[in-house]
């Protein structure tokens, strides 16, 4: 069977490396890429090798900056600093922005619990968000974390290790369907989810 060019086959195991991309799609994309201007593959060259020296997480929230913007949640006299939201992924903030229901700060934790990955509880550095709690006199924490195994168990740990600062800790509401992330979750459902969150 004749094989693909070395360079092809490259970068369809680059490709591969994409959640949800599987060995035919990296192949399409591939073949597709080959059809671009050049032009158009060296901008998107550019924009790969440069993205994560131009977008970095917020020292404070752990959501998204630029080299020439300040963090948009915490550079926002408009928020509501009597409310943090508690996420694993900074991408799931502009997911509940969508939502137009919250409108106060958030705290990226960057994973979840998974000890057989190493991902233990020192890791989620609560000390940061009790020192957030503190500063920005914090009355709500809203865990909204995946409903997925890995999600529960975070979300459990945190309300535990949380409720002893005094502070009200409520999570989703479980209108979620049961192993679902929130990047996929439409804004309506995202949207009473949110109200109808509970206390956890």
């Amino acid at each position: 069977m004749l094989q693909l060019p070395n360079e092809l086959l490259l970068l369809i195991s680059h490709l591969k490396k994409l959640p949800g991309v599987g060995s035919k799609t990296a192949e399409r994309f591939a073949f597709e890429f080959l059809s671009w201007p050049k032009e158009d593959l060296t901008a998107l060259g550019e924009t790969l090798k440069t993205i994560q020296e131009k977008i970095s997480p917020c020292p404070t929230c752990g959501c998204l900056t630029t080299e020439t913007h300040a963090c948009y949640f915490c550079n926002n006299s408009q928020r509501d600093t009597t409310q943090l939201c508690i996420l694993s992924s900074p991408r799931d903030a502009y997911a509940i922005e969508g939502t137009r229901s919250y409108k106060g700060l958030y705290h990226v934790i960057d994973h979840l619990l998974s000890p057989l990955d190493g991902r233990h509880p020192a890791t989620l550095r609560l000390d940061k968000i009790e020192e957030r709690i503190v500063k920005c006199s914090i009355q709500e924490i809203i865990i909204a974390l995946d409903s997925t195994l890995e999600g529960d168990a975070t979300a459990l740990y945190l309300k535990n290790e949380l409720t002893k600062l005094n502070v009200k800790v409520s999570r989703l509401a479980f209108g979620l369907p049961l192993g679902s992330s929130l990047e996929y979750i439409d804004s309506g459902t995202l949207t009473r989810s949110l109200v109808g969150r509970q206390i956890f």
